[in-house]
């Protein structure tokens, strides 16, 4: 994926990072809707509310997607480069609302736009730290925290109908918060989406360890060689 900088010079940076930040806030409203819907809404379609901030944060990834593609130098490769931005970036929900998918079909269709979220997270965190392996240790470590949330988010929606185990979000947030840590919890899924997501948090969280070790490793070799 290709995040490289389609303008120069200082106009150019201030030019790319409101984009930026336009994109991480989209993503962020777009969390809170989902959040509100799941937790407080529920049911089996999702409102007509959600379907209209996600059509609109959508419309702010497109608007992203072709500001850059028209700033760059070399249009067709930039478009060729980053064609699964610009897929990533449908409002794929809005144009399917009226087949009716089901519930479980409709939340992962609904949760695709989501990959813009951790990628504008990705270019906030890299033009707000400098050193690349700080850059690389906060990007993974706010990867993860966002990532874990929205596995509760999507973990709740689909055992809360069938799961006498689960009661309320805080439990599915804690199922999720122990996964990720590979401690594991003794709330069992018994969906197809929650014992995939068992699998995928515990992979995810053992990922960080060596990111860990390494951000470590250089914040105490810097002052080494210094001396």
């Amino acid at each position: 994926m290709d995040t490289t900088r389609p303008v120069s010079g200082t106009s150019g940076r201030r030019y790319v990072r409101t984009l930026d930040l336009l994109s991480f806030i989209g993503g962020i409203v777009l969390l809170v809707a989902l959040s509100e819907e799941i937790i407080e809404v529920g049911g089996i379609r999702f409102s007509r509310g959600f379907l209209t901030i996600q059509f609109v944060v959508c419309l702010v990834f497109l608007l992203d997607f072709f500001a850059r593609w028209a700033s760059a130098g070399h249009k067709g490769r930039y478009f060729l480069r980053n064609i699964l931005i610009l897929l990533l970036s449908i409002p794929y929900l809005t144009l399917l609302a009226p087949f009716e998918l089901p519930r479980d079909v409709a939340l992962l269709v609904g949760i695709v736009p989501f990959a813009r979220l951790f990628l504008a997270l990705f270019l906030i965190v890299r033009w707000l730290v400098e050193n690349r392996t700080g850059r690389l240790f906060a990007a993974y470590v706010l990867t993860v925290v966002l990532f874990t949330y929205i596995s509760a988010l999507v973990f709740y929606d689909c055992e809360v109908p069938v799961n006498r185990q689960l009661d309320g979000f805080g439990d599915a947030l804690w199922w999720a918060c122990m996964n990720v840590t590979t401690v594991g919890a003794a709330l069992l899924p018994v969906t197809t989406a929650g014992k995939v997501l068992c699998v995928l948090l515990p992979v995810l969280g053992m990922m960080l360890f060596p990111v860990f070790t390494a951000y470590i490793l250089s914040v105490y070799r810097a002052p080494v060689k210094k001396e």
